[in-house]
């Protein structure tokens, strides 16, 4: 059996040894067995769980427990339990797919919203109301005034009125912000859309401000969730290779 030293498995894979060193000390590879000397001693086997690694961390899904079981599986398999690796797999791309579905359901029930807005007799409403109303806390709707996605006009006396539009304009968030859309994607498109009400709300969502400092990876959720997808699909492929020849 063909065996590496740990310069020569970092070569191999295009990292630095002590990545290979770090993901031997958080469990993403197995443990490796060493000479007298003390150096370590990597297979091919090493080599193909980094290389799983490599490909699982080069998405970073975080919402719902994504993350959680996309390292769960590479840890699965780095205990040479494929079975469980390849059921945990099928899971994640379930997951990943019903993420998919949910950011897509938001964006049509945001264009139902949009097309049926129509204000009907006045509404006026107070904060403690609309929490009641739209099953939203007080603490959230604080946030997403704070960050600028709704500006809710106040009476004489201080206290703030929600009206019929600010309703809408709240629901829109609330089911984009259940399917994890960031605050800064809902913003970006709720500026777009005060500009132009026949933008394509799906591409505004995906498309990050090229000015932004930081483009987090729900600022692109759709593209982010394809790209888990994929990477899981070939995932699942490196597990099924990895049985075959080290069962």
């Amino acid at each position: 059996m063909k065996t590496y030293r740990t310069t020569q498995v970092a070569k191999s894979i295009g990292i630095h040894p002590n990545t290979v060193r770090l993901y031997e000390e958080l469990g993403l590879i197995s443990k490796p067995s060493r000479r007298e000397n003390g150096y370590r001693i990597f297979t091919d086997f090493h080599i193909e769980q980094l290389k799983l690694a490599r490909t699982a961390f080069q998405i970073e899904v975080l919402q719902n427990g994504l993350r959680k079981l996309m390292i769960e599986i590479v840890k699965t398999t780095a205990n040479a339990d494929f079975d469980k690796a390849l059921f945990l797999t099928k899971e994640y791309l379930t997951r990943i797919r019903q993420e998919q579905k949910n950011a897509e359901e938001a964006i049509d029930i945001v264009n139902q919203l949009l097309s049926g807005r129509k204000l009907t007799n006045p509404v006026a409403m107070k904060r403690k109301e609309v929490s009641e109303y739209l099953q939203l806390t007080m603490d959230t709707l604080r946030n997403w005034e704070m960050n600028g996605l709704l500006t809710v006009k106040r009476r004489v006396n201080g206290y703030r009125i929600y009206t019929e539009e600010d309703i809408n304009r709240l629901k829109i968030i609330r089911s984009l912000r259940c399917a994890n859309y960031s605050l800064e994607s809902i913003l970006r498109m709720l500026h777009a859309l005060s500009h132009n009400p026949t933008i394509n709300i799906k591409e505004v969502l995906d498309t990050p401000s090229l000015e932004s400092d930081i483009v987090s990876v729900c600022d692109k959720l759709i593209s982010s969730l394809e790209s888990a997808e994929a990477n899981a699909i070939k995932m699942k492929y490196q597990i099924e290779f990895m049985k075959l020849k080290f069962s």
